[in-house]
């Protein structure tokens, strides 16, 4: 079977590390075509990958004859009618998060994907890849806990760009817990309030950082997550399940422990996504990958998880302005 032809919207951080990852390091595939709204870019990084050409325009990029699938890596505002071109041409697609930046747009990509009869958009939730993940997954679903009760997580960063505003926080930060609680208990969250602590003197002025999330699920288990976006010191990604019958947490970073004078104990901390999630990413991308060679299209997050992470962010928007406990509505889920 031939190599499967990839087209990559987006040619930024993310899109440009989807790319070195394909070429280097996944088997069955290879870059066909990059587009970016920087022309410049898409055409300097084509032109490291032989047999890549750059496209300026992105939906005669998702048309193009030479393209058997899509990764998209675009900035979020744009997800909407790219998508839409890849339901049209019948491109099976890996979208990173967000699906689209608003509820409805997203539901109606759940809706026109249903209407073809057959999946095609899988949602870049990398977390669901990653070893620890799994490994608490298959410990939770194997009885190991017990009934699941509690969950509480943190998700730190060193620092952010000085355009990332409070609401990005809740949509670009905790849209990763809110897929993992979801993953993990395999339920839909029912609430979610904001609490805003004192602000990180550090952080840029206005926004809110930390903040503190806790969410319901509709069977009620309870869910907390610490989000501290500009920490200054490296990038920390922390979960810990408590059941009935015990506990287990991943994200502890302890591969090598050690003590030194003057009395000092422990290790070290991934500096950045990369670091902490590459194999994840390697993972999500190679099992797509294979999905689309072997038809299946999807392996992983649906179009659906996507819309319900935008439903809960959303309302995480909500709360984070109102203070209150702000419920999540979705719409009914057909077959």
């Amino acid at each position: 079977m031939s190599d499967l032809r990839i087209a990559v919207l987006g040619a930024g951080v993310m899109g440009a590390d989807h790319v070195a990852r394909i070429t280097a390091r996944i088997s069955g595939a290879r870059v066909s075509v990059v587009n970016d709204y920087l022309t410049e870019k898409a055409q300097q990084l084509a032109a490291s990958i032989p047999g890549c050409r750059a496209v300026a325009d992105p939906l005669e990029a998702v048309a193009d004859v030479q393209v058997d699938a899509v990764l998209l890596a675009s900035p979020g505002p744009a997800h909407d009618k790219q998508l839409l071109a890849c339901l049209e041409h019948r491109k099976p697609v890996l979208c990173e998060k967000p699906l689209t930046t608003d509820v409805a747009s997203a539901l109606e990509i759940v809706r026109r994907e249903a209407e073809l009869g057959a999946p095609l958009i899988q949602v870049g939730f990398m977390r669901r890849f990653d070893h620890e993940y799994a490994a608490l997954k298959a410990h939770i679903d194997g009885g190991g806990l017990g009934q699941p009760l509690v969950m509480h997580c943190v998700h730190r960063n060193p620092a952010v760009p000085p355009s990332f505003d409070s609401s990005m926080v809740v949509r670009d930060s905790l849209v990763h817990e809110v897929d993992v609680t979801r993953f993990l208990f395999g339920e839909e969250i029912a609430s979610i309030q904001i609490v805003r602590p004192s602000p990180n003197p550090l952080a840029p002025q206005g926004l809110q950082d930390p903040q503190i999330a806790i969410m319901k699920t509709v069977s009620g288990r309870h869910v907390d997550v610490e989000l501290f976006v500009t920490t200054g010191v490296a990038y920390e990604v922390r979960t810990e399940v408590v059941g009935e019958r015990g506990s287990a947490m991943i994200g502890l970073d302890v591969g090598l422990v050690r003590t030194s004078a003057p009395g000092t104990w422990g290790g070290t901390i991934a500096p950045g996504f990369r670091e902490r999630f590459g194999q994840a990413y390697d993972t999500e991308v190679q099992r797509w990958v294979d999905a689309v060679r072997s038809g299946v299209n999807v392996d992983g997050p649906t179009a659906w998880d996507g819309y319900a992470a935008t439903a809960v962010c959303e309302a995480g928007v909500r709360a984070l302005d109102s203070g209150d406990v702000v419920p999540v509505e979705l719409a009914r889920r057909d077959g």
